[in-house]
């Protein structure tokens, strides 16, 4: 294939891509919702529901494929090929969980007494085989007409190699071909070469170079990935003010209003006191299980850092020995740490070991979504090379967040930063049932707890937050 019928395919499939995906969905949503209907109609529509067994079963078929499709689209569920099959399949299965629990009360309130689930739960085997074969199907077709993106990076002084390595992992979607450097190259030079490639990526440019390129790769309709500065995250949640024929943002700079605050508040507690219920048979068993192995103290408590800098004790289930930090100085886990004790890899693996933490929701110190919440040395040697550090302070500490999400336990600070920057600055109740949604999908996900290890270039050990050179600093505060 010629490099200009290459280019051309690509366009071709950008241009249709968007389409195909929502007829992909719509295709699925109609397979689930008739799914659906077939069970109801044969186990449960003349024992149970006969008053549905006219016009009444479409109203019932619509609110179905209606909650599938928002549930689907919060958890990420119709990015095919956009994000790994696994991603797909296991938002979507959660989402069909979550929808059948749901509808199966829908029909005990609709018969009027508690019917049997035996159906439900033939239609949630019947699902999980659906779901998984479309979702197979759809990836499959977008990769048989995807063409990797031949790319070209711009940076400046950003450590550029380790976003290439980031993107190489998708070497499907994104082949970097070619990296420039704002230092040794003119902009005419850059923007002669790029005409050359599919796509740009702009990793840490100085401010008024990024804009020239900006500006000429939109005129020459050139697609365009840029890494944003802490003020283009700020920027992005600003309010548009046309009150004059020229066009005002207004940044407030505040953090939620006091009705966001309120309404997030009561979520807090509702979700909270409703989770209390099967967990705390789950936290009474962990809770001997520790006790009866070493005799030593259930919860561990750390001082951590919440909204507005104020300091509370985050509670969590004792997952290694006692005094595994006897010097007072912070010793993260590394993989395979002797100091976790055998209960510890068990809530470790399971990912319970935090359910305390619901308690410090319940008192007010953390909320479910925000920021987490950094100990207090961490935010002192984080602000020290941050200064803008502190801006996720502006919102209460979370037990899932954006950056638990869509990062990795060891993305570093700045990309932690952004990430949370982009939770406040864009908050909403919907964006916060979303995270909640997400983080179901990221407990089956390896990566999303991944330790510490040893650096093989060197002696130091990386932490959750690797601290970057002030140098990036300077150039966020250009942008």
């Amino acid at each position: 294939m010629g490099e200009a019928e290459r280019k051309r395919r690509q366009r071709r499939f950008d241009e249709v891509k968007s389409s195909v995906r929502r007829v992909e969905a719509l295709i699925e949503i109609i397979v689930l919702a008739f799914t659906y209907y077939a069970v109801w109609k044969v186990k449960y529509n003349v024992a149970d529901m006969p008053s549905f067994s006219g016009n009444g079963k479409y109203l019932l078929i619509l609110v179905y494929g209606f909650l599938n499709f928002i549930l689907f689209l919060y958890c990420d569920g119709f990015k095919f090929g956009h994000i790994k099959l696994t991603d797909v399949t296991i938002s979507q299965w959660i989402s069909m969980f979550i929808l059948n629990f749901v509808t199966y009360f829908q029909l005990c309130l609709i018969a009027n007494h508690m019917i049997t689930p035996l159906p439900m739960l033939l239609l949630m085997g019947i699902d999980l085989v659906v779901t998984f074969s479309l979702s197979y199907l759809f990836t499959a077709i977008y990769h048989s007409f995807c063409i990797t993106k031949r790319m070209i990076m711009i940076y400046g002084k950003d450590d550029a190699p380790s976003l290439k390595q980031k993107m190489e992992t998708r070497s499907d979607k994104y082949q970097i071909k070619r990296m420039m450097s704002c230092d040794k190259y003119s902009l005419e030079a850059i923007e002669a070469a790029v005409l050359d490639y599919d796509a740009v990526v702009i990793n840490d440019v100085d401010a008024q170079i990024r804009n020239d390129l900006l500006k000429y790769c939109y005129h020459n309709s050139i697609r365009t990935y840029s890494v944003p500065k802490l003020s283009d995250v700020i920027y992005s949640g600003s309010e548009d003010i046309m009150l004059f024929d020229t066009p005002l943002k207004l940044i407030r700079g505040r953090g939620l209003t006091p009705a966001q605050r309120f309404v997030k508040r009561a979520m807090d507690l509702v979700l909270c006191f409703i989770a209390m219920i099967p967990s705390s048979v789950i936290m009474l068993i962990i809770a001997i299980a520790i006790k009866l192995e070493d005799g030593g103290s259930v919860f561990y408590r750390q001082r951590r850092v919440t909204k507005d800098g104020k300091q509370f004790d985050i509670l969590k289930f004792r997952s290694m020995i006692e005094n595994a930090e006897a010097d007072g100085k912070p010793h993260p886990a590394t993989d395979n740490d002797d100091r976790i004790t055998k209960v510890g890899k068990v809530i470790r693996a399971l990912r319970v070991d935090e359910l305390p933490q619901l308690l410090n929701i319940i008192k007010g110190d953390m909320s479910i979504v925000g920021p987490r919440p950094e100990r207090v040395e961490h935010c002192e040697m984080y602000g020290a090379e941050i200064p803008e550090f502190e801006f996720r302070n502006k919102v209460k500490g979370g037990l899932t967040g954006y950056a638990q999400v869509y990062g990795k336990y060891n993305t570093t600070a700045l990309d932690k930063l952004r990430l949370d920057l982009m939770y406040i600055e864009n908050y909403s109740l919907a964006l916060d049932i979303k995270i909640i949604l997400m983080t179901v999908r990221v407990l089956f996900k390896k990566e999303s707890t991944e330790g510490f290890e040893v650096k093989k270039s060197g002696t130091t050990i990386s932490t959750p937050m690797e601290i970057e050179p002030k140098k990036e600093l300077v150039g966020s505060r250009k942008g």
